[in-house]
C-alpha cells in the first residue's frame, strides 16, 4: 500500500493533488489566516517542547552539525563580514564611544579579521 501511495504522489495521472501540492496549499491557507504572533507562539511552544525532550548533548550535536554545514558553504570573506557585523553590533550594545572602553577593546575591523581567520583555521582538518 505504501508503494501505491508513493506512486500516486509522484504521478498525478488520476487528476488528484499530490502530497506536495496539498502541503503547499495548506501552508498558504494557514499563512493567510494567521499573523506573526501565531507563528511566534507555535515556535516558542515547539522550542519549549524540544527543550523538555532533549539534553545539552543534543543541542551541542546539532550546533556542531550546523556549524560544519555553514563552514562547507561559506568562505573566509563570509566569516570576516559576519565577524565585522557582530563587532559593530556588540560595540553599539557596549557603548563603544566611551574612551575607557576603547582602551581595553580591539577594533571592530581587527575582531572581524581575527574571527574570519580563526573560523577558517578549522578548514584544514
Amino acid at each position: 500500500m505504501a508503494k501505491d501511495n508513493n506512486k500516486r504522489n509522484r504521478n498525478n495521472d488520476d487528476g488528484a493533488m499530490t502530497v506536495e501540492e496539498a502541503g503547499r496549499k495548506g501552508g498558504e491557507a494557514t499563512a493567510r489566516n494567521h499573523d506573526r504572533e501565531f507563528y511566534e507562539e507555535i515556535g516558542r511552544k515547539g522550542g519549549e517542547a524540544t527543550a523538555e525532550n532533549h539534553d545539552r548533548e543534543f543541542y551541542e550535536k546539532i550546533g556542531k552539525k550546523g556549524g560544519e554545514a555553514t563552514a562547507e558553504n561559506h568562505n573566509k570573506e563570509f566569516y570576516e563580514e559576519i565577524g565585522h557585523k557582530g563587532g559593530e553590533a556588540r560595540a553599539r550594545q557596549d557603548g563603544d564611544n566611551d574612551d575607557n572602553n576603547r582602551e581595553r577593546k580591539m577594533s571592530k575591523s581587527e575582531a572581524g579579521r581575527k574571527g574570519g581567520k580563526h573560523s577558517h583555521d578549522n578548514d584544514n582538518r
